[in-house]
């Protein structure tokens, strides 16, 4: 990358498609937006705030003549440092690029620009009978690019898939300026590449998003709250296997393990149960038909080691119910705010054996492993709640992480499921992936983008 222009030169070149409240050169302002959940920083030069399309196509082209790192931004809710300007140059937050262009419910697609928040497109939704499927925790925050962008996911994506499958079209500007739709607003389709899978999870490496066309799917009308408690994580891993291969798909089916139970209890207060492990499974549809699902649900979820199944007869215990996960995060953050959080995924199969591996690590190394998250396909966040002043966990914390991407690896499982790759895991990917493939990926990422301006640093080693 070339040396950054000199302030008032940078200024100069902005202005020529950006209004002079719609980028800033204040210290101040841009470190705002050079840190992300993360905790990783670093100061950009400039921050931009495009408002429409050509702005895009401008700004990239400024970026490549000067050979200036462009960063594309949704909110930054991600936990990778994925949108942190570690090469400086210019951050783009969409947050102003945020309408709503369409809602087309014959269709059941929803158009929209990136910066629209998960939450209010959710809420736009409600009274058209829709919804879009991903449903991450940060779903009152995180922008629709940066759930592009990260591939997320949430609860419901074990019966509706995660973002890959719920984005039909999209309209971006690749590194070397040229604009390019790509995909239909049909489900299926059979012409060409896929480049929308293909964008879908780049963290902002080849393109920049300016327009996504969403996958709409309708809002069942009844919803079953199930709640299963077992003596020990094993048994509870395998019922989620047993629950996954019955012909019942649950919409949500979310695991707590024994630590993690006992944290959110502290936190959330004693309704929330003592046990070796929870799952917590939510079954939609018809009402009519939900008895049997049900039912199916329950049949799978019994074995040895369950002491205890409830179904949740009102709103209340629906809270209730759901009380546990939501205290967990809280909870963690007020006991290790240096928490490692990673989200591995493995073979549903195959969560049991993760499970037992975790625990076998957190005795060898000495430190504090918290397990919980989508168990439906596999998904889940492994917490190391690492203190930097504890003597012990700064000798292990590094083997600690190895050790666990190891066994996930070992076990055919893969390094994330929702929440990316960005700085925080790019060191694993040579282990992660085919030396075949990664080339092939370098070698798109240089069709894309030829002289690497876009998210430089990130995903790719």
């Amino acid at each position: 990358m070339a040396t950054s222009p000199a302030p008032a030169a940078l200024g100069a070149r902005l202005r020529e498609c950006f209004a002079a409240d719609e980028f800033t050169l204040d210290e101040a302002e841009r470190t705002v937006y050079g840190y992300d959940n993360s905790r990783r920083e670093a100061l950009p030069d400039a921050v931009v705030f495009p408002t429409m399309h050509d702005q895009v196509v401008a700004l990239v082209r400024i970026c490549r003549e000067l050979q200036l790192p462009l960063v594309a931004r949704g909110r930054g809710t991600n936990t990778t440092g994925a949108t942190v300007p570690v090469a400086g140059g210019i951050v783009a937050s969409f947050e102003r690029m945020n309408r709503i262009l369409a809602i087309d419910a014959d269709n059941r697609i929803a158009v929209v620009e990136p910066g629209v928040l998960n939450a209010d497109l959710q809420a736009a939704l409600k009274p058209h009978g829709f919804f879009w499927a991903p449903d991450p925790t940060s779903a009152p925050f995180c922008s629709i690019a940066g759930n592009i962008g990260c591939n997320a996911g949430g609860p419901r994506a074990v019966k509706y898939g995660a973002t890959r499958d719920n984005v039909l079209a999209l309209r971006a500007v690749g590194g070397t300026g040229e604009a390019f739709r790509c995909g239909k607003p049909t489900t299926k389709g059979a012409t060409g590449y896929d480049l929308v899978r293909l964008l879908v999870g780049s963290e902002g490496t080849l393109a920049v998003v300016t327009e996504a066309t969403l996958k709409l799917t309708p809002i069942a009308s009844a919803v079953r709250t199930l709640r299963a408690t077992y003596a020990d994580i094993g048994a509870a891993a395998a019922a989620v296997a047993r629950i996954m291969a019955q012909p019942v798909t649950p919409c949500a089916l979310e695991f707590l393990d024994d630590e993690a139970l006992r944290l959110a209890r502290e936190h959330g207060g004693e309704a929330i149960p003592q046990a070796g492990a929870m799952l917590v499974v939510e079954v939609d549809g018809e009402a009519d038909t939900l008895s049997g699902a049900a039912d199916a649900i329950a049949r799978a979820a019994r074995g040895d080691g369950l002491l205890d199944w409830h179904e949740a007869c009102d709103a209340t215990e629906v809270e209730r119910i759901w009380a546990a996960r939501k205290a967990l995060s809280p909870a963690l953050r007020t006991l290790a705010p240096n928490k490692i959080n990673e989200d591995v995924v493995v073979p549903v199969s195959r969560v049991p054996a993760l499970i037992a591996g975790l625990k076998a690590l957190s005795q060898r190394f000495a430190i504090p492993i918290v397990n919980f998250g989508h168990a439906g396909n596999g998904n889940i966040h492994v917490n190391l709640l690492y203190r930097p002043d504890d003597a012990t966990h700064a000798a292990n914390v590094d083997a600690c992480l190895d050790a666990v991407f190891a066994l996930v690896l070992d076990l055919d499982g893969t390094l994330s499921g929702e929440h990316g790759i960005g700085l925080a895991k790019r060191p694993f990917m040579t282990r992660a992936l085919d030396p075949v493939a990664l080339d092939l990926m370098h070698a798109i990422k240089r069709q894309f983008d030829p002289d690497g301006i876009l998210n430089p640093g990130k995903l790719l080693p």
